[in-house]
């Protein structure tokens, strides 16, 4: 039976949906698609009202961004989010949030929110997809394993290329491996001191979120995850095509997450950001590189003169994109 829409915790104007996935690693698994609708008027006159928007979160997050769906809704695009299996609204007692076995697994999350998406529509509709961090990596697979089934693909920071480089991620890649074979759900050291969330509250763009989906040092890690992520970061190094075109917006800075420095909250504190630039070159034929001056990691939840840069940025590059 399908589930039915009902009222989101963002509220009036937002609706979310529980879609089945079936069984996981022995558990039942969903994921969940938050959409935000444009009014009458936009939908009429708006100059992407035959846009539909597909948005997915990073590691350790959940959909919170009212202000990014409202930004596509203003224009007359339908505005939809994806918790995946394990995360925010689809994260169910008991469960390792987060954990997967493959970045391809989540194939089938995608699959059902495009068909929830797609219900009742007269004819297809230009699709975006929008993506953040893991993400943003995530979806940059998926759209090169889907030629043709999105207009245009936009990455906000996405995670394109481990923190320690292409030459780091080849030396330690046997070693993660080996472990992701042997002891695929034993811990990790925790990395995450919980810098980069001190850092989106300090500029104030960090809600509360509900006990357990955004914890402040993220969520624990595993082998077998962290290798599902380093084989998407070598088949990005090997080069993939999307087949469509590409915006990926990043700070114009890291600031390695060592110690809390205040420069944290006007640099992305989590990737090398110099890293994921040449790493975008390696996603399809037609990229556009956006560096935005004092953003943080998510670009979108900056303070407000590089928040209003990059949705600036990202209004004029989607009103360049070719209809039909």
């Amino acid at each position: 039976m399908r589930e039915p829409w009902r009222e989101d915790i963002l509220g009036p104007g937002f609706a979310q949906r529980t879609l089945d996935l079936g069984r996981d690693d022995g558990e039942p698994v969903v994921a969940t698609l938050v959409r935000h609708l444009p009014t009458a008027f936009a939908r009429l006159t708006g100059s992407w009202r035959d846009v539909d928007v597909l948005y997915v979160h990073g590691w350790s997050d959940y959909f919170f961004q009212t202000e990014l769906a409202e930004f596509w809704t203003d224009r007359g695009a339908r505005f939809f989010a994806l918790d995946l299996r394990r995360y925010g609204r689809s994260l169910r007692a008991d469960q390792r949030p987060g954990d997967v076995h493959s970045l391809d697994d989540y194939d089938l999350d995608i699959a059902a929110a495009l068909a929830a998406i797609a219900e009742g529509l007269p004819s297809p509709r230009r699709l975006v997809l929008l993506g953040h961090s893991t993400g943003g990596l995530t979806l940059t697979l998926w759209a090169a394993r889907h030629p043709g089934r999105a207009a245009a693909l936009i990455l906000n920071s996405p995670w394109l290329e481990f923190q320690l480089g292409p030459v780091g991620r080849q030396a330690l890649t046997p070693l993660i491996n080996a472990r992701a074979r042997i002891d695929p759900l034993g811990p990790h050291p925790v990395v995450d001191l919980g810098f980069y969330t001190r850092a989106q509250r300090e500029v104030g763009s960090l809600p509360d979120a509900p006990e357990g989906w955004r914890p402040e040092r993220g969520f624990a890690t595993h082998p077998r995850w962290l290798a599902a992520v380093i084989d998407g970061h070598r088949r990005i190094a090997d080069g993939v095509d999307v087949g469509c075109p590409a915006l990926v917006l990043l700070s114009s800075r890291s600031t390695p997450p060592t110690r809390w420095l205040p420069d944290m909250t006007r640099t992305d504190s989590v990737l090398v950001v110099d890293d994921i630039a040449r790493a975008a070159t390696r996603i399809g034929a037609l990229v556009t590189l956006a560096r935005i001056d004092g953003a943080l990691h998510d670009v979108f939840l900056s303070a407000d003169a590089a928040r209003h840069d990059a949705y600036a940025v990202m209004a004029r590059w989607a009103d360049g994109l070719p209809r039909g």
